[in-house]
């Protein structure tokens, strides 16, 4: 039988299919012809499904399965109301956007889905407050919350604007970056970091670099996200954005720095499958923070913003990559879900869709530049988005297949 932490991250996994799903439609769209799918629809469905679907509902699973072990398991009740209530927000808009776009239902959807996070939100941090031993990953909890609820500030921009025909690009791509910013650099990475901190506070003497290393970041996130909006002429904002990219850094060599130092314990803690995947997410999330970092240099922000094919490249580098890498590695470290050859199988196929897609869309992104296409560049892609699906349907068929409780104690 199903637990509560295996029975809901087979669900996040099923929610991940989906969002495979919708990938194949948008490439195959792309690449041959499909005359009934409104391509922006389709792409709205997918992107607001990935994060209210399966990365939002995944964090709050683990985050809820955090205080099961401090509290007891009889904390989880409190928050299946909200799981159910995500749930329905997520497929909700899932099905609207695919069918209308931005409309009532899909608008009615996303706004009952900020809701459901901000009861979220309410629960958990008076929840974390009933801990009596205060830690370090309590803030890294904290802050993504507050980051979650801040990032909804965007949307009811935007839907300002829109409800009075403001027609403001810089506005408008203002108000969608600073969501976008909130979530991936503010809720999912603070909840991803907090999850990490949790187990490392278990190293001796680690907790002022820890705490460091948040303050490091906290302080970095609210000035990093003027680098998404590097084309706006804001007096100063070089210099801002400067000093965000360098504290991000120094955190995260600091991050490096301690973990390399205490290998014995990771390599004790950490299941070796899982490792292997957060040492992936790693690596891209050090790739990420260049690439930011570069991007302070205005010639060079403005180059990367221009062309499509590379934001694409870095959306799907952050959310699939760094994200998405770092929450399949955590769950396989500490073995949430039933962890068989062929799950294991489906890791890998997933890894090796990934740095296919990203290798393919960073090609497109770099011969962009030059006005160049890429033969059969589409039918790449649509073959790599395959190849995502294939490995979370071996997951997946993996976790229903193997239907046990994982130990209550990890």
């Amino acid at each position: 039988m199903f637990g509560f932490t295996p029975k809901w991250l087979t669900i996040s996994f099923f929610n991940l299919l989906l969002v495979a799903s919708l990938g194949i439609i948008l490439r195959y769209k792309i690449a041959f012809y499909l005359p009934f799918v409104e391509q922006k629809f389709a792409l709205h469905s997918h992107s607001h499904f990935a994060f209210s679907g399966w990365i939002t509902q995944t964090l709050m699973v683990l985050l809820i399965h955090y205080l099961s072990l401090n509290l007891g398991p009889q904390i989880v009740k409190r928050y299946y109301w909200l799981l159910y209530a995500n749930l329905i927000t997520a497929y909700g808009m899932m099905v609207s956007f695919m069918l209308q776009g931005y409309g009532l239902y899909s608008i009615t959807f996303s706004s009952l889905s900020i809701v459901v996070s901000y009861f979220f939100a309410i629960y958990y941090w008076k929840d974390l407050a009933q801990i009596k031993l205060k830690k370090v990953s309590h803030l890294w909890f904290k802050v993504a919350l507050l980051f979650s609820v801040i990032s909804s500030i965007g949307v009811f921009s935007l839907a300002y604007m829109m409800a009075n025909a403001i027609s403001n690009q810089n506005g408008h791509l203002s108000a969608i970056y600073f969501f976008l910013h909130f979530q991936y650099n503010g809720w999912f990475f603070f909840a991803g970091m907090g999850l990490l901190v949790s187990r490392l506070e278990q190293i001796k003497a680690a907790t002022k670099t820890l705490r460091l290393i948040f303050i490091l970041f906290c302080f970095a996130c609210l000035p990093a996200y003027f680098l998404s909006i590097m084309w706006i002429k804001i007096p100063g904002i070089t210099y801002i954005t400067l000093v965000a990219a360098v504290a991000q850094l120094i955190g995260w060599g600091l991050m490096l720095k301690l973990i390399s130092n205490n290998r014995a314990f990771i390599r004790r803690e950490f299941s070796k499958p899982g490792l292997v995947l957060l040492l992936l997410s790693a690596i891209a999330l050090s790739i990420k923070l260049l690439l930011q970092s570069a991007s302070v240099h205005p010639a060079l922000s403005q180059l990367s913003y221009s062309f499509r094919p590379i934001v694409i490249g870095y959306l799907h580098l952050v959310l699939l990559a760094v994200i998405s890498v770092f929450i399949i590695g955590y769950i396989l470290s500490f073995k949430l879900v039933p962890v068989k050859r062929n799950f294991l199988t489906g890791v890998c196929v997933f890894v090796i869709g990934i740095i296919i897609n990203e290798i393919l869309l960073m090609m497109q992104g770099i011969t962009a530049l030059n006005y160049t296409i890429i033969p059969h560049i589409d039918l790449m892609l649509f073959t790599a988005a395959i190849i995502l699906f294939a490995g979370i349907a071996m997951m997946f068929y993996s976790c229903i297949k193997n239907r046990v409780d994982v130990n209550p104690k990890q």
